[in-house]
């Protein structure tokens, strides 16, 4: 449906109502005939109000950590962005071909903070765990991991596999 310039000023209306606090008109539910029915099929007991704070507790989930992996003729690499965090509050392990990449990032938190304005950075334990794409060597002489610029860069050399090799059929 096309928009007319009339649409527009309802809904700068409407918008300048809401920022200079005159929004009697847009707080009152407008009832049409569909959510008078739902309304009526909902039992009043199960009707609750919004929680608005379900996403602020993610304590029990830690943050994921971003990686890119490439290979090249005879190395694997996983490069993960790390800003902020040392490498003491890294810890990275591999086993059976799977990598684990996990840390804690400190100082998000300032105890003189009343209110949070905005919150988009996140800060806490992360974990990743990524099963290589490819057979490692696991050894420590086989890994380099560097932490360079905000940047972990983990280097495998790849397992050397033989080539197929074809079976003559007798």
């Amino acid at each position: 449906m096309a928009r007319t310039n009339s649409d527009d000023l309802l809904m700068e209306d409407d918008l300048a109502a809401a920022f200079l606090g005159n929004d009697e008109e847009l707080a009152a539910p407008v009832e049409t005939e569909e959510t008078a029915l739902i309304e009526d099929d909902i039992p009043q007991d199960e009707i609750s109000e919004p929680v608005e704070d379900e996403w602020e507790n993610t304590d029990d989930f830690p943050g994921q950590l971003a990686v890119d992996v490439y290979e090249t003729a005879d190395k694997l690499v996983v490069k993960a962005r790390t800003a902020g965090i040392s490498k003491s509050d890294l810890d990275v392990s591999i086993s059976d071909n799977i990598l684990t990449i996990s840390g804690v990032l400190s100082g998000g938190e300032d105890e003189q903070t009343t209110r949070w304005h905005i919150q988009e950075c996140y800060w806490g334990e992360f974990s990743r765990t990524i099963a290589l794409p490819v057979q490692v060597r696991e050894d420590e002489n086989s890994v380099k991991a560097e932490l360079k610029d905000g940047v972990l860069t983990i280097t495998f050399e790849k397992e050397k596999t033989e080539q197929p090799k074809k079976i003559a059929i007798q």
